[in-house]
């Protein structure tokens, strides 16, 4: 064990690396003798940008973030990928006087980062898994000597006795929290080991700054973050969710495999990403585009470390300029020039989905986000969640909340496959953001052709179906109700007796559906957070029925949406339902 007593000295000599004088740093202030240091200081902050970081300027939100830590105040930062979120806690630990603690969940993005800090002339370590115990020993007692301004910490490591002695005795600057959205409940990657960092910040002789980064929050994660750190009068910075650069659009092709290579032959050019949910898929989609001649590598976690890492540098260089991976792929990579991101199968949620998406045009110029939907995604993403590893860190209620906000997050990921609106709207509206727009003018949605259907009358008959039956079936079950199915397993359910038995026979499966997604968006209706999915009513579903509200959906005209059927001379409601 190191003994810690005989470095404190040194510990109390630290000074600012970039003016070589003492800094005396408190919360809320800092002393500094003379209005012209303090300038000079303050002009400093704008050389460590261009010397260190290679940038003349700052982005958006930066540098009012880097401002605020140096005057001591709390930060909470919400920024999407490709935002520059590492700066805005990097370059101040730079100018603070003591060490600054970054706490991260991400191994890989520990690595890449305390590389290039190291390759840039600032002294960083970190300290995980990646490590032996006596690499570990000798990065905390060069951390406890001053040598670096930045150590990186995975959360399981906070409470061990060595990193406690270090950080017990060190001087202490600030504590930043990547990826503060797993300290949430409601975060969509909830970690219980986070809460270890409200313990340490405690256990501290002088409480540093906190600043608390993440790229995906909703309202009430961002409230958690806030609430649960004990942030004191944070400053706040949610710099903008729109990445106006980015095409979205949602396909739901026949042949997946065909509009992957038919799009990558298409932008033989470009460099791109395809996200794939299985290992499997990867594996597959990535031989499929190898055999058509494409440059392109692969990259998930069955693949041994010296594989991902020659892979993913592959990719980085141009090598290989496509890339077909798993979600375990792209935190950390900074690599500007990717033009699309396709998504072969649908990601478990929007936090996920926007930081995968947004991974695309980070150098500002147009990319495309395209994902490719099929039902079968939603079973796949159903049986990921309901057979995740068991986490020992979990308690039973939390576990239960866990997989409860898992299923909550899929249905809106579903939702926005299916919806007809604006895309970027509604995941713009998704984390807080409302644009007042019903049209952005670059996603599928918005350059699309749609007929507005009053589907009233369908919902009406939803409705009347779900109360027939209690309750007790789901959306399948409703909708091959409605259509007058002849399939057994209806028989056996006895719907075949109901009043409504056939009352749609005349409509697709899918426009059905579409009704029935539409009324879930609308609240005429909910699903339950189970595998089955049962339909529920709401209080304001009867208001369909009783003509109080009419019901509209954007709709584009198939031939395969309507049957050709010989319709009888019976009145017809404005969306085709035969009274």
């Amino acid at each position: 064990m190191i003994k810690s007593a005989s470095i404190l000295n040194l510990l109390r000599k630290n000074t600012c690396i970039l003016c070589d004088k003492a800094i005396i740093y408190r919360r809320h202030k800092t002393v500094i003798s003379g209005d012209k240091q303090w300038q000079e200081w303050w002009i400093r902050k704008k050389d460590v940008l261009r010397k260190v970081f290679g940038y003349d300027s700052f982005r958006t939100g930066q540098e009012e973030i880097v401002d605020n830590i140096l005057l001591g105040r709390d930060v909470c930062g919400i920024m999407p990928t490709g935002a520059g979120k590492s700066i805005c806690y990097q370059l101040p630990a730079l100018l603070l006087p003591g060490i600054t603690i970054v706490v991260s969940p991400l191994i890989s993005l520990m690595i890449d980062q305390v590389k290039a800090l190291n390759g840039a002339g600032v002294h960083a370590a970190y300290i995980n898994s990646a490590l032996t115990e006596n690499q570990i020993t000798k990065a905390l007692y060069n951390a406890m000597c001053g040598r670096y301004k930045i150590v990186y910490v995975a959360p399981e490591r906070l409470e061990t006795n060595r990193f406690l002695e270090f950080v017990l005795n060190a001087d202490i600057s600030m504590i930043t929290i990547d990826e503060a959205h797993c300290i949430s409940q409601w975060g969509q990657d909830f970690r219980p080991s986070y809460l270890k960092i409200v313990n340490l910040i405690k256990m501290l002789p002088k409480r540093p700054v906190v600043s608390a980064f993440t790229a995906t929050a909703t309202q009430a994660v961002k409230d958690d973050i806030v609430c649960v750190l004990g942030l004191n009068n944070p400053f706040i910075k949610v710099t903008g969710f729109d990445r106006s650069n980015l095409y979205f659009e949602v396909r739901q092709p026949n042949n997946k495999d065909a509009e992957v290579l038919n799009y990558v032959l298409s932008h033989r050019d470009d460099s791109g990403i395809i996200y794939c949910a299985t290992r499997k898929n990867v594996d597959k989609v990535y031989a499929m585009l190898a055999k058509n001649g494409i440059a392109v590598t692969r990259y998930h976690a069955g693949l041994d470390n010296d594989m991902r890492k020659a892979n993913q540098e592959d990719f980085i260089y141009d090598e290989k300029p496509v890339i077909v991976a798993t979600n375990a792929f792209g935190m950390g990579i900074d690599k500007s020039n990717v033009r699309y991101v396709l998504h072969y199968n649908m990601p478990q949620c929007i936090e996920n989905y926007y930081q995968e998406a947004g991974r695309a045009g980070r150098d500002g110029e147009p990319a495309e986000c395209i994902l490719l939907f099929s039902p079968q995604d939603v079973i796949i993403n159903e049986f990921l969640i309901e057979n995740k590893g068991e986490n020992n860190e979990f308690t039973e209620e939390e576990r239960k909340a866990v997989h409860d906000n898992d299923i909550r997050r899929l249905k809106k990921m579903r939702y926005y496959c299916s919806t007809k609106e604006c895309l970027r709207e509604y995941m713009l509206n998704y984390f807080g953001e409302y644009s007042g727009k019903d049209d952005c003018g670059n996603c599928g949605n918005c350059s699309a052709v749609f007929e507005e259907k009053d589907v009233t009358n369908t919902a009406s008959a939803i409705i009347k179906t779900i109360k027939e039956c209690h309750e007790r079936f789901g959306t399948s079950v409703i909708t091959g109700t409605l259509r007058g199915e002849n399939k057994a397993k209806l028989r056996s359910y006895g719907v075949d007796r109901y009043s409504t038995f056939g009352m749609c026979r005349q409509m697709s499966e899918s426009f059905i559906k579409g009704v029935i997604d539409k009324m879930l968006l609308d609240g005429y209706l909910r699903e339950t957070n189970d595998m089955y999915r049962l339909l529920k009513l709401t209080e304001t579903s009867d208001i369909l029925i009783s003509g109080e509200e009419h019901l509209i959906m954007k709709w584009s005209e198939r031939k395969e949406e309507f049957k050709k059927e010989k319709r009888t001379p019976k009145s017809l409601d404005a969306d085709g339902l035969m009274l």
